[in-house]
């Protein structure tokens, strides 16, 4: 059968072949394309990704759950997956698309994966479809963190202050270079309490305080990790014992 490769990392055998190569199947290769499977296995997509939230993370609440889903569902996320799913040799493209590259675009590879979600769920139903869905995201899930994932480096380094009880951050745009119509910014973020500042550079000011809050995050995360290992060396100093020295091992030399 066609495409027995994909099937078998789906691990979903199509009793109807037809479906799967239309889901495959760009509009600029001809009818039926998959415009249609997309727009079902989206909806599928976003449902079973909800519910595995749901069932993984109890300690999420609402905002935070669409937040993670809204992130594991983008263009991006789907791509990566459609690329483990060696997506881009199963293509159906016009030869117009394949010479420009069309295989390896993002939204291309992006949209034929939901497009094969809805193919299995006309295929083989729900079930089918939410058990497939699920093996490809379960993976996904063990290597992010739902605290942090789509969280902008402003918002995490926010929060890292405050949790740390220290004053936000202060952004001021310290330069633009170029035309109007083609500026670049550069902004300093600080943080004088911890006497961090930081530039970063970008095409808009957003851009830049984003930039700037990133390498700010990761000097005050250093810091933090400093101050942690200074107090873990002066509470050895005092009990008496040096870094590494076994209980009662003064009292034996």
């Amino acid at each position: 059968m066609p495409h027995d490769g994909l099937q078998a990392q789906l691990g979903h055998e199509f009793s109807d072949g037809s479906l799967l190569r239309q889901a495959l199947t760009h509009r600029s290769y001809g009818q039926p394309n998959n415009e249609r499977l997309e727009f079902l296995g989206d909806s599928i997509l976003n449902c079973v990704v909800a519910a595995l939230l749901y069932r993984t993370y109890d300690g999420l609440d609402e905002g935070d759950l669409s937040r993670v889903r809204a992130n594991l569902v983008r263009q991006q996320s789907l791509y990566e997956i459609a690329q483990g799913l060696g997506l881009s040799a199963e293509l159906l493209l016009g030869e117009g698309e394949r010479k420009s590259g069309g295989s390896r675009r993002p939204s291309i590879l992006a949209d034929t994966l939901e497009a094969v979600f809805g193919a299995i769920y006309l295929d083989a139903g729900f079930e089918a479809a939410e058990r497939v869905i699920c093996s490809l995201y379960e993976p996904v899930l063990r290597t992010v963190d739902p605290r942090t994932l789509g969280k902008d480096a402003k918002t995490l380094l926010q929060e890292h202050l405050q949790g740390c009880k220290l004053p936000l951050p202060v952004y001021s745009v310290v330069a633009t270079h170029g035309a109007a119509h083609k500026q670049m910014f550069e902004v300093e973020c600080a943080i004088p309490k911890l006497d961090i500042q930081v530039l970063g550079s970008g095409g808009s000011r957003r851009a830049a305080e984003q930039v700037a809050a990133k390498l700010a995050l990761e000097a005050a995360r250093a810091h933090a990790d400093a101050a942690t290992r200074s107090g873990v060396r002066r509470g050895r100093v005092a009990s008496g014992k040096a870094p590494g020295q076994m209980p009662g091992a003064a009292r034996r030399a």
